[in-house]
């Protein structure tokens, strides 16, 4: 064998181990969120989670969600038109995994919203606006506030309760339950339980469907 086919043969086994290794580990990986969620299913939902959709639908899609997340804003209009599309079958629950730095106070910027009926547009608007104000350079969630004016928000009472020791107990809950569920990265996500292992709107969706499947196999007589 002469020297170029040992320098192909080995570079051909070197890419090799590498897509094994990365397909292991995706496997591990998987299978401890599974575990996780298996054994601490109560870490999933808690009451002070945002809901959107029907409160008793069948099917959940727990999300753990990061306002500064590029990808989370890509993902929020394809959740909810998953829950849209569903007649009443999906709901989404939010639960925050403030990764980047200053997601932490757009969270409590949110919550602070949801206090006056206001959540799902303040995450509107914030996702939006991201750009302007969660460049991971140089955050300034302070600038979500500029962007919920017209939402006729008591700003100064919002201001306020941004450091109430609620929304401090619900953000410390959802990190400390992040934290249970080895979920480390965003969006994290869950559908009845079962963790969404290999990422992507295309296996979301499937997943959400084999799960409606179950709900449809149980109610038959």
């Amino acid at each position: 064998m002469n020297k170029k086919w040992i320098v192909l043969s080995t570079v051909i086994a070197v890419v090799l181990a590498f897509a094994v290794g990365v397909m292991v580990f995706k496997n591990r990986s998987g299978q401890e969120l599974a575990r996780s969620a298996q054994h601490h299913g109560e870490a999933l939902v808690r009451a002070h989670s945002p809901i959107y959709g029907n409160p008793a639908a069948k099917v959940t899609i727990v999300e753990f969600f990061d306002p500064s997340c590029e990808t989370c804003r890509a993902f929020y209009p394809i959740v909810k038109n998953i829950v849209d599309a569903s007649f009443g079958q999906v709901r989404l629950v939010v639960r925050y995994a403030p990764l980047h730095q200053g997601s932490d106070t757009a969270v409590k910027i949110l919550e602070a919203a949801r206090l006056q009926g206001k959540y799902w547009e303040a995450v509107e608007r914030a996702l939006a606006s991201q750009h302007l104000w969660a460049p991971h350079d140089n955050p300034r969630p302070e600038l979500i506030w500029g962007m919920l004016e017209d939402l006729s928000l008591d700003m100064t009472k919002a201001k306020t309760d941004t450091d109430s020791a609620a929304i401090s107990e619900l953000l410390r809950q959802d990190v400390a339950d992040m934290q249970q569920l080895k979920v480390d990265r965003t969006p994290g996500f869950f559908v009845n339980g079962s963790p969404l292992i290999e990422f992507g709107a295309t296996q979301l969706k499937s997943l959400v469907q084999q799960e409606l499947g179950k709900v449809g196999e149980a109610g038959r007589p």
